[in-house]
C-alpha cells in the first residue's frame, strides 16, 4: 500500500540533519525506493507503507539527535538505517540490488526475522515457500551494504553423494546444473551484468559441498541448500568451516531426502541437537507460505495426503 508521511524539521538546522549540499538526502534517495523531497519545514516520505514507516522512524530518531545539537554525518545515517530495522512491531524487509523484499506471508515474516537477527539460520519447508530465494535474498543485502566481502553458495552435487568425476564436461559444467535453483534467486535479485561481474570476481562463488572440506570461510554469506541430502558428517564439516563475520544460511525440504537412510540425513540430525543454541534459529515453513503458481499448494496437499 503506498502512502505518504510528513515529518516536520521546523526550528532545527537542515544541514545538520540533510548534510552538506543535502549528502544524506542524496544517499536516501539513491537508497530507497520512497520518494523523499523537502517542502518548507516539512520532509515528505511517500511509498510503499513498510518502507516509508521505517525511514519515518529512523530520520524522527536522527532529528531528535539535531535537536540535542548533533550535526548528522553520512556515517551516522548509514547506522541508524541498519540497526534494529527487524524490531518485532515492524514487518521486516530485505534491500537488494533490485529494491525491497519483503515477506508474503506469517512463515515468511518469521524467517527474515530470523535472517537478521541470527548467525545461522535452518529453514525447513516445502517446495516453493521461498526458501532459498529469501536466503539469496539476505546474502545480497549484506554484499550491497557492505556487511559481507562475499557470498557463497553450496549444495550437495548430487542426490546421495558428489560423485562429480563421472559427470561429464568442466568442473564448472558438472556443477552449474545442481547451483540452477540458486541462480536462478540471485538472477532476479540483481542485474544480470551485475551477476556475472559479481561471479568474475569470484564475489559469488560456486563451492559444492564435496569441494568445502578443509576451507576457513571469513567474512561471507553462507547457504547451503537441498540440506536435507547432506548427511551428518558433510553437515558437521560444513558448520565447522564457518569464520569470523560470516553467516550461514541452511534449507532443506524433510520430505524429500534422497539418502539410502533418512535417518543419515545432516539437516534431520541438526534439528534434534543444535536447538536451544544461542545464535542457531530454527524456522518451519509450511504449505500455507507457499508463494507459486496457486496450484502448487493444492498438489503439494495432494501428495500428503496420499503418503508422497
Amino acid at each position: 500500500m503506498i502512502i505518504t508521511k510528513v515529518l516536520s524539521i521546523s526550528g532545527i538546522d537542515p544541514v545538520k540533519l540533510l548534510g552538506q549540499a543535502d549528502e544524506n538526502l542524496r544517499y536516501l534517495i539513491k537508497r530507497y525506493d520512497a520518494h523523499i523531497v523537502l517542502r518548507g519545514d516539512n520532509l515528505l516520505i511517500t511509498g510503499d507503507d513498510a518502507e516509508v514507516d521505517f525511514l519515518y522512524d529512523k530520520l524522527n530518531r536522527l532529528i531528535q539527535e539535531v535537536k540535542k545539537g548533533k550535526a548528522i554525518t553520512l556515517d551516522d545515517l548509514k547506522e541508524t538505517l541498519e540497526s534494529s530495522f527487524a524490531e518485532r512491531e515492524r514487518k521486516p524487509f530485505l534491500e537488494t540490488y533490485r529494491g525491497i523484499v519483503k515477506p508474503r506471508s506469517k512463515g515468511q515474516e518469521e524467517y527474515i526475522r530470523a535472517l537478521n537477527e541470527n548467525d545461522i539460520v535452518v529453514c525447513v519447508g516445502p517446495a516453493g515457500t521461498g526458501k532459498t530465494f529469501l536466503a539469496a535474498a539476505k546474502a545480497v543485502s549484506l554484499l550491497k551494504n557492505k556487511r559481507v566481502q562475499r557470498i557463497i553458495l553450496t549444495r550437495p552435487a548430487v542426490e546421495a553423494g558428489e560423485r562429480l568425476g563421472f559427470l561429464p564436461g568442466s568442473f564448472k559444467e558438472k556443477v552449474d546444473p545442481y547451483l540452477r535453483p540458486l541462480y536462478d534467486a540471485l538472477y532476479q535479485l540483481m542485474p544480470l551484468s551485475k551477476f556475472r561481474q559479481l561471479l568474475e570476481d569470484d564475489i559469488i562463488e560456486i563451492a559444492p559441498l564435496a569441494y568445502m572440506r578443509g576451507r576457513n570461510l571469513n567474512d561471507c554469506f553462507v547457504i547451503l541448500d537441498e540440506a536435507q541430502n547432506t548427511t551428518k558428517m558433510q553437515m558437521k564439516m560444513f558448520l565447522t568451516r564457518l569464520g569470523p563475520n560470516s553467516k550461514a544460511c541452511i534449507t532443506g525440504d524433510v520430505t524429500q531426502i534422497d539418502l539410502k537412510n533418512n535417518q543419515d540425513s545432516g539437516l534431520l540430525h541438526i534439528m534434534k541437537i543444535l536447538q536451544g543454541i544461542n545464535g542457531i534459529k530454527f524456522v518451519t515453513l509450511s504449505e500455507e507460505d507457499i508463494v507459486r503458481h496457486h496450484l502448487v499448494k493444492e498438489i503439494i496437499k495432494a501428495y500428503e495426503k496420499n503418503g508422497f
